[in-house]
């Protein structure tokens, strides 16, 4: 794939100022947005438009059957991601899957979809690209001469267990060839589905290489199922907490995103709620709106919440400078301005309070060792 422009660094294009009149695809059950909007390389743009037969008011009656789920493999030629981002505290990053059928409507991730050719909208919760070959990618990596161990996440972009793993298992591969070569790794998602591996974490956890920080958004199982329409339910990701730290397991809680007015008043509560789970850490990110996340997320505000739609953009731009987003480095996680650092002072008390203050988990580099690679002949090790 050529490179394309880093988007934390490109000059954001897409704004919508307030009171813009915004398409309105109505929801699909189960999904984050119904909006299947045009991505920033699309050469041409479609539109519905009245032919005199009154197909526009025919097509709102009639019932659109949910979207279903599409899967496709795809062989990578690499698996890790370098990070050159000051503001992440990891090196090197394994997302074993593009797209992500979570659906939240406020997932960063979404654009990039666009360089799949593919919508930032339905088409990243609906057509989920698995990386098939991840774990043979990643021993590759790992046994190449050149390789040295470094602080590594899995899943900081896109859910490694979304509902697909079920079936595919990749992570699951990942996960072993991690443990192979006692290789440490910190691991972050709202799914309950991270307790199928405990019996692959928690030794590697008890040996100091591993991690898991699951993201808890809300406590409102109602605001949960419109924010996140196929995550986790809030009191199972909680029991997740409780699971992974019963095993043993380093775990922290993600408060993130908090966005003004719809979760932030909760966010003590949050830590709270985790830290009886047996969090005993904790980090948050406010409201991210690059690229073509923001005229889906704030569809998505207009439609859910129309009577606080304008404050919480409001408060959204006295974060990010009057505008929409800033992608600089810095300033895209934490927010500046007077809300950004009253948020900020009420994390770090409640977290101080609760013990969630601690330091992360310090992951072991040095036990590290070099995978064996086969010859197609089976003669010995390739390296």
């Amino acid at each position: 794939m050529s490179p394309h422009p880093d988007p934390r660094n490109t000059p954001q294009k897409i704004q919508i100022q307030p009171l813009v009149e915004l398409p309105q695809p109505g929801s699909r059950k189960g999904r984050g947005t119904a909006w299947a909007i045009e991505h920033r390389f699309t050469k041409h743009a479609t539109e519905d438009w009245d032919d005199g037969w009154g197909t526009l008011d025919q097509a709102a009656t009639e019932e659109r059957l949910p979207p279903a789920t599409q899967v496709i493999e795809e062989r990578v030629k690499s698996i890790l991601t370098s990070n050159d981002s000051l503001d992440i505290s990891f090196d090197l990053s394994i997302n074993p899957y593009r797209g992500c059928e979570h659906g939240c409507v406020y997932c960063f991730a979404r654009p990039t979809h666009s360089y799949l050719n593919l919508s930032p909208g339905l088409d990243f919760e609906t057509r989920i690209i698995a990386k098939v070959n991840a774990a043979q990618r990643l021993r590759e990596a790992f046994a190449a001469r050149a390789y040295e161990p470094r602080l590594l996440n899995i899943g900081s972009a896109t859910d490694a267990y979304q509902p697909v793993e079920r079936k595919l298992r990749i992570t699951r591969a990942v996960l072993e060839v991690m443990a192979e070569c006692s290789h440490p790794f910190s691991l972050v998602t709202k799914s309950s589905g991270v307790e199928r591996d405990l019996d692959l974490i928690a030794p590697m956890a008890a040996r100091r290489l591993a991690a898991v920080y699951v993201s808890v958004t809300s406590l409102d199982a109602g605001l949960s199922r419109i924010l996140e329409p196929r995550a986790a339910a809030p009191q199972r990701r909680l029991k997740t907490i409780e699971a992974l730290a019963r095993a043993g397991v380093p775990v922290g809680v993600s408060v993130s995103p908090v966005i003004p007015f719809i979760n932030e008043p909760e966010l003590e509560r949050i830590l709270q709620a985790a830290a009886d789970a047996g969090a005993t850490s904790a980090f948050s990110v406010v409201l991210r709106l690059p690229w073509e996340v923001n005229p889906l997320f704030q569809q998505w505000l207009a439609q859910h919440f129309p009577e606080r739609a304008a404050r919480v953009m409001a408060r959204v731009r006295e974060m990010r400078g009057g505008r929409d987003y800033d992608a600089r480095f810095g300033a895209r996680m934490r927010g500046e301005g007077v809300w950004a650092q009253l948020l900020r002072q009420r994390f770090d008390k409640a977290a101080a309070r609760l013990g969630l203050n601690r330091e992360r988990v310090e992951l072991d580099l040095a036990q590290f060792r070099k995978p064996r690679l086969q010859a197609a002949d089976g003669q010995g090790d390739l390296f």
